[in-house]
């Protein structure tokens, strides 16, 4: 674009933005710091002219508009703080087995591909023994409430029209099965329960939730959930941080689909590492 073409599009977006706001051209001058015949200048000049930095930062910041829209670098008129605003949500990360914004995005990514990684072992694999020891220190006395509420809400999830690719570091299921790190005093008994449970439920939904299992001293991620090409959310542990803006899913999409691609087990072969691993 030549300066004369950026100066005429100056001019009609300033001229929008000033409708839209309901401002006067006495009214921007005064706010801009300006003579009313210098605004008037820009928007109805002979020569269109582009203004200084100044002026320009000056006028987007009075009319609640970016600079770069009004100098046709950008098709978003918004200020970058309201785009921010708008593609990153922080949302509260209850310590439980029901978390109603994680369903919530769910709902609105069904008959889309889901891709997790999960912080343990995933949630919709888990049997209501792991559930409670998992959650009871820090629920109490409503654990047993929450892990039943929780029941019909998993179910749901494994009978959406969404797929699942789950990615798991091998570290999480060797934790598991020798009752170490995370899983430490883990009795054999809920560990076995478990295994058995994974293992059947491999067999009746299988390929529709498919896990894999990647080496994180190779690759490492922090716990992440794709919802489509909707939103990518990572999990910080008391927050989510929610991102709407497709570069930002498409980039964590591309990092998922590369701990898939590295896969020390695939989704295939899962059944015999957790059988070698956690049926001992």
């Amino acid at each position: 674009m030549d300066k004369r073409d950026r100066a005429l599009l100056f001019r009609s977006r300033l001229a929008e933005a000033l409708q839209n706001r309901g401002e006067t051209r006495s009214g921007l001058a005064r706010r801009v710091g300006v003579d009313r015949s210098t605004i008037s200048q820009l928007l109805s000049g002979d020569a269109p002219r582009l203004p200084n930095a100044q002026v320009v930062a000056e006028c987007a910041s009075a009319l609640g508009v970016s600079g770069d829209w009004l100098l046709g670098l950008s098709d978003l008129p918004e200020q970058a703080s309201e785009l921010i605003a708008a593609s990153m949500q922080v949302s509260e990360a209850p310590r439980s087995p029901i978390d109603e914004q994680i369903f919530e995005w769910l709902r609105e990514a069904e008959g889309y591909k889901i891709r997790h990684v999960p912080a343990t072992l995933p949630d919709i694999l888990k049997t209501e023994a792991l559930l409670r020891w998992e959650y009871e220190p820090h629920l109490g006395r409503s654990a047993d409430q929450a892990i039943a509420s929780s029941h019909d809400r998993l179910e749901q999830v494994r009978q959406s029209m969404s797929d699942f690719e789950i990615a798991m570091p091998v570290f999480t299921l060797e934790s598991f099965a020798n009752s170490a790190g995370y899983y430490s005093g883990l009795p054999k008994d809920i560990r076995r329960e478990q295994a058995a449970y994974m293992l059947d439920l491999h067999d009746q939904v299988y390929p529709s939730i498919r896990v894999f299992l990647y080496d994180a001293r190779r690759l490492w991620s922090s716990a992440l959930t794709i919802f489509g090409p909707l939103v990518g959310v990572l999990y910080l542990g008391q927050q989510h941080l929610a991102f709407r803006d497709r570069e930002r899913v498409r980039n964590l999409t591309q990092h998922f689909d590369g701990l898939v691609r590295e896969a020390y087990a695939s989704d295939r072969e899962w059944p015999a590492q957790l059988k070698a691993r956690a049926m001992k």
